[in-house]
C-alpha cells in the first residue's frame, strides 16, 4: 500500500526522493491465483476483497497474466457464462499481456513505461516483481500518479526555494552599492525589478575620496543564468576598481572584457594564441557567447566631471540650462561575447556637471518592452519624453512615474527581460 508520509512535505533534496520512490514504493500486497484455479474461486476470491482492482496469475511463482475486475465481472455477467466458464480455468478471462516490472525500477522509467503501454495499464494496474522475476504483488496507476504529481510538486518546491535563496544573495550583493549611493547622492532612484525572482541586471556604485564609480549592467540571460553572470560581473566589477583605474570607465570595460573572455572559454582562435584556453573552459569549439552591456561611470566630485564609458547602453542627460534630452551614445560592442576583440577599446566621454543636472541610465527591458496599441517597443522616445516632462520633480517622484507608465504601456503583454533604471540629480 502507498506509504501515506508520500503526502507529507519531505525536507531532503530531489534525488534523496526519487531514490525513495521506485517501484517497490508502490507495492500492494495482493494474492494471486495459477492457471489450475477455477473462474468461481476467482469470483470468490473478489468478493473477499473488494479493494483489488485486478488479480495476478502466477504460475511456479512467476507472473504469466493478470485479470482484471471489471472485464472478469462483465465476462461472467452475461446470459449463462457462470454455467460455461465458473470451472473452468480463470486464464480465459486472463490478460496475457499485462506491463511486468522489476521492484527497483525508477519512478521515472516506470511512468514511460505505463505510458507506453496505454491507458489499460493506468486503469488495471501493473505487476510487480524481484531481481528473480518472482511475483510481489501489484502496483496501481492511481498510486503511481500520486507519486509523479508528489514528485513534481518537490521537485517545484526545491527549485522555488534555490531560487528564492538565490535572490537574497543577489540582493545582498547590492546592499554595499545601495549604501555608497545613499552616501554620495541626495536625490536619486533606484529600481531594479527582476522578470524573474532573479536576474540578469546588475547596479553598483563605489564611493571613493575623489568621488564614485558607477556602472548599471545588464547580463546576458534572466532568471537563474542571468544571475549567475551577475555574481561573476560584480566579482571582477569588484577586483577591477581596487586600482586607480576608477578613472579610466574605457579602460575597465576593457579589463572587463579580457577577464570574461578568459574566464568563460570566449577566445576566438586568432586571440588565444599565447593563452591555453582549456585551463578556463572545457568548451572550445562549443563555446558559450556570454557577456554584458553596460555602462561605466566615473563622476569626479573635485572637478564637477562625469566620464562615461558606454557597451550598448546610453547615458541620457538633461542639464539646469535647457529641458531637452540629450544622449550620449555607447560603443556598439558589448563586453565579453565572443565577438567583441580580446583587444577591444572602448571610448571615454567626459561631461561637465553642473549643479542640477539630471543624469539617466537604463538597461534595455525596459525600452524594448512590447506593449500599446500598436504592441511595439516602449522605445528611447517614449521614455526620453517622459523624463523631460517630468524631470524637476524629485527624482523618486519620476521613478514611479516612469515606472507606471512602463506597467500601463505593457499591458496584457508578457514581460521580456529584466528592468533596471536609475537617476539622480547632481
Amino acid at each position: 500500500m502507498l506509504d501515506q508520509s508520500l503526502l507529507n512535505q519531505s525536507r531532503a533534496g530531489l534525488s534523496e526522493i526519487e531514490a525513495e520512490y521506485i517501484a517497490s514504493s508502490l507495492l500492494r500486497i495482493c494474492p494471486p491465483v495459477s492457471p489450475q484455479q477455477t473462474n468461481l474461486e476467482v469470483t470468490n476470491l473478489l468478493n473477499e476483497h473488494p479493494d483489488l482492482i485486478s488479480v495476478a496469475v502466477i504460475e511456479d511463482n512467476k507472473p504469466i497474466g493478470l485479470i482484471t475486475r471489471n472485464i472478469f465481472m462483465e465476462g461472467l455477467a452475461k446470459p449463462f457464462h457462470h454455467d460455461l466458464f465458473d470451472r473452468k480455468s480463470c486464464i480465459a478471462f486472463m490478460d496475457k499481456d499485462p506491463l511486468i516490472v522489476d521492484n527497483n525500477m525508477s519512478i521515472q522509467e516506470l511512468s514511460f513505461k505505463v505510458l507506453g503501454s496505454g491507458r489499460k495499464t493506468l486503469n488495471d494496474g501493473f505487476i510487480i516483481i524481484d531481481e528473480n522475476g518472482d511475483y510481489l504483488g501489484l502496483g496501481s496507476g492511481e498510486d503511481l500518479v500520486k507519486v509523479v504529481s508528489f514528485l513534481q510538486a518537490e521537485k517545484n518546491r526545491l527549485v522555488t526555494e534555490s531560487i528564492n535563496y538565490a535572490s537574497v544573495i543577489q540582493k545582498s550583493f547590492l546592499r554595499s552599492s545601495r549604501e555608497d549611493m545613499s552616501a554620495v547622492l541626495q536625490d536619486y532612484f533606484m529600481h531594479w525589478e527582476p522578470r524573474d525572482k532573479v536576474g540578469g541586471d546588475y547596479y553598483f556604485c563605489k564611493k571613493f575620496d575623489d568621488g564614485f564609480f558607477l556602472a548599471l549592467i545588464d547580463c546576458t540571460g534572466h532568471g537563474v543564468p542571468g544571475a549567475f553572470m551577475t555574481l561573476i560581473m560584480a566579482s571582477f566589477l569588484d577586483h577591477i576598481l581596487v586600482e586607480d583605474n576608477r578613472h579610466d570607465p574605457a579602460g575597465a570595460l576593457a579589463i572587463m572584457n579580457k577577464k570574461v573572455k578568459l574566464a568563460l572559454g570566449q577566445i576566438s582562435q586568432p586571440a588565444a594564441e599565447g593563452f591555453d584556453s582549456d585551463r578556463f573552459s572545457a568548451k572550445r569549439n562549443g563555446q558559450s557567447d556570454d557577456g554584458m552591456d553596460t555602462a561605466f561611470c566615473w563622476v569626479n566630485t573635485q572637478n564637477n566631471t562625469l566620464t562615461y564609458a558606454g557597451a550598448k547602453t546610453p547615458l541620457f542627460y538633461i542639464d539646469s540650462t535647457s529641458s531637452n534630452m540629450q544622449l550620449m551614445e555607447p560603443d556598439r560592442k558589448g563586453v565579453g561575447y565572443v565577438d567583441t576583440p580580446m583587444d577591444y577599446e572602448w571610448t571615454n566621454q567626459e561631461l561637465l556637471l553642473d549643479k542640477g543636472m539630471c543624469i539617466y541610465l537604463t538597461t534595455d527591458g525596459l525600452v524594448d518592452q512590447i506593449g500599446g496599441p500598436k504592441k511595439i517597443a516602449f522605445g528611447k522616445k517614449r521614455f526620453s519624453a517622459l523624463l523631460q516632462d517630468n524631470y524637476l520633480k524629485p527624482m523618486q517622484e519620476q521613478e514611479v512615474i516612469v515606472m507606471q507608465a512602463y506597467y500601463d504601456y505593457q499591458g496584457k503583454q508578457k514581460r521580456r527581460d529584466d528592468v533596471c533604471l536609475m537617476g539622480f540629480r547632481y
